[in-house]
């Protein structure tokens, strides 16, 4: 009996031991739900999958290119381009943040703790749960400083000075992070310690500083871009209205900077990361520019020899009308009486096979890539991307973007998906707009 009871208690202080000893054993990190990725609202999935880029064999013009054959990821993307409306909440959401900004240093109850409301704040942060009177006279004084100077006014209309509408924030230059001159990893610097070079040699931490970049960004579409891009043509009612009036609300937004564009992405990766955190769900991928291969290769919808996104080598349906909104023929820009002259709404053609509407014509699309002759040579075969933050000092030709799709205003040479074009990233267009794209989690939409 003596035994069993001392074979009974080591039993016990050994399992015992165990128990509490079990995280020492590799069982995973504890705590960790399963995440299944939601479908983005207002995007399609773009699976995986591979094309040729390059010249198509009848641009007997670009026969000295090469072509050649790239992976791309699965990713979402926008089923329309960005309209009016939807780049207007971005406006708002500025201009909105920078008047409670002003009325949280004189009035106390646009600032919150988290957690709780009181007199002393640890942590504050503005509150966008009080609702914003603009008429407010106890408000005035405080936000006087939005509108528009006595001496600029119209009719003495008091308005808000878009000019003061600006977006602060802050990005990381991963490339630069990982350029050997930095010989570091910026996740090392994170947890502090040394990291390891390219070549496997170690080096010491530096300040990360030097790849945490800020911007100010001016967010009110340039509305005289239809002035600007055509001097001698009566654009004066697109001009006011166009960005302003609700009949334009679904039509594609205009007079945005490629500058802008990335502003308007991080802003909507931000909204949708901030409701991610109140509901306790992980965040999403980042919203983002397209890469010019991502937007080809999602515009070609799975046809790898057509030059056209609806699958064909005709701009024309059987019945004889134009598929696309552009300028066909010789300038008659109303042959087809179902466009308009300039932009017209949005998904107002078929899409193309992945569910893509406007993926030639109406407006010209920003992508995230530097603009460069030779810029298919230089690309990896995987995820390619070519990428160059211009400075303001650069010359102009370092500060080229890729625009893709053709426009209202073009030929059809330029709906065709294999076509290149370029903007200034600093300019802005009456007929470039654009679209958001996001990497996802999974390979397959099934998955």
């Amino acid at each position: 009996m003596y035994k069993i009871l001392i074979i009974g208690l080591f039993a016990t202080l050994l399992f015992g031991s165990c128990n509490r000893d079990w995280t020492s054993q590799l069982t995973d990190a504890q705590n960790r739900k399963p995440y299944f990725e939601p479908i983005p609202y207002g995007m399609n999935f773009i699976k995986q999958g591979s094309l040729n880029i390059g010249p198509s064999s009848q641009e007997v013009d670009q026969t000295n290119t090469p072509v050649k054959t790239v992976s791309i990821p699965s990713f979402w993307m926008d089923d329309t381009e960005i309209t009016n409306n939807e780049y207007r909440q971005f406006v708002y959401w500025v201009r909105d943040s920078i008047a409670r900004q002003l009325l949280s240093e004189t009035v106390p109850e646009f600032l919150i703790s988290e957690g709780k409301k009181g007199v002393i704040l640890e942590n504050p942060r503005l509150n966008w749960e009080e609702p914003l009177e603009w008429k407010n006279p106890d408000y005035q004084t405080a936000l006087e400083g939005m509108y528009i100077p006595i001496a600029e006014r119209f009719f003495n209309k008091k308005e808000i000075d878009t000019r003061k509408l600006k977006y602060e924030y802050y990005w990381i230059d991963y490339k630069q992070a990982a350029k050997r001159a930095n010989s570091y990893n910026f996740n090392t610097q994170r947890y502090g310690g040394n990291a390891v070079d390219a070549l496997g040699k170690s080096a010491p931490v530096q300040n990360r500083s030097s790849f945490i970049m800020s911007e100010s960004t001016p967010v009110y579409p340039d509305t005289l871009v239809w002035m600007r891009d055509y001097t001698f043509s009566y654009n004066e009612p697109l001009t006011e209205k166009y960005f302003a009036h609700v009949a334009y609300d679904n039509y594609p937004v205009v007079g945005v900077t490629w500058t802008q564009a990335k502003a308007f992405c991080n802003w909507r990766t931000k909204q949708l990361n901030a409701f991610q955190q109140i509901v306790k769900n992980p965040g999403v991928m980042d919203y983002r520019l397209p890469s010019e291969v991502e937007w080809e290769y999602a515009a070609r919808g799975g046809h790898q020899m057509s030059l056209y996104p609806w699958g064909s080598y005709y701009t024309r349906n059987q019945e004889g009308s134009f598929l696309a909104n552009f300028k066909p023929m010789r300038g008659n820009y109303v042959a087809d009486s179902r466009s308009n002259a300039t932009t017209m709404k949005v998904a107002n053609f078929l899409p193309n096979s992945y569910g893509l509407y406007d993926m030639a014509g109406n407006v010209a699309e920003w992508t995230s890539n530097a603009y460069d002759e030779s810029a298919y040579e230089i690309m990896s075969d995987f995820s390619p991307d070519f990428q160059y933050n211009a400075k303001p000092e650069d010359p102009p030709s370092l500060k080229r973007k890729v625009i893709r799709g053709g426009s209202w205003k073009d030929i059809a040479y330029y709906l065709q998906v294999s076509t290149r074009s370029f903007e200034y990233q600093d300019s802005a267009k009456s007929y470039v707009g654009f679209r958001c794209v996001r990497s996802t989690f999974k390979p397959s939409y099934y998955e």
